[in-house]
């Protein structure tokens, strides 16, 4: 089942993301802190670096040290929405997975990554804009993760509407 925190505060911290190329891949834009630490199960303060070269993002944090592509990050709000191009660098990442059942979806850690997002957003639009990019990549989820994301949202957006 996937997490339902309720975290509706907005946390600033410095950025461990550092560019190391000035020529990075495509989605370089959704590489962030968070989906760093879902990847590896380690908490924000375990995180030392994150180095975005221009192949490969390099993980520094507390017992880790690894290189990570481009292609595990899911796409996030306030940057261009993922292209059909990028779209397809997914879909191969994913057919490399080891698990046959997971070959044609996301790893199972980013619909935690969005569960999240809903829940961490501010105001109504911000939750619609994170349902719209949800449903704009549902492909990335078999339909009992997207049956439970949907759950998540309306409770969020009752959450969100009420706060």
């Amino acid at each position: 089942m996937l997490s339902s925190l309720h975290p509706k505060e907005l946390t600033i911290r410095k950025s461990k993301i550092l560019r190391k190329s000035p020529l990075l891949r495509s989605l370089a834009r959704f590489v962030t802190e968070e989906a760093v630490r879902l990847i590896f199960k380690i908490k924000f303060e375990d995180i030392y670096v994150v180095e975005c070269w221009r192949h490969v993002v390099y993980v520094h944090a507390k017992g880790i040290s690894k290189f990570v592509s481009y292609a595990d990050f899911p796409p996030i709000l306030g940057v261009e929405p993922p292209s059909p191009a990028e779209i397809a660098m997914w879909r191969r990442r994913w057919q490399k997975q080891n698990d046959a059942s997971q070959k044609k979806q996301a790893p199972k850690w980013w619909a935690e990554f969005f569960a999240h997002k809903f829940w961490q957003s501010l105001s109504a639009p911000i939750l619609y804009d994170w349902g719209f990019l949800v449903r704009l990549i549902k492909f990335a989820f078999t339909e009992s993760t997207l049956t439970e994301l949907r759950s998540i949202f309306r409770r969020a957006k009752r959450y969100v509407v009420s706060g």
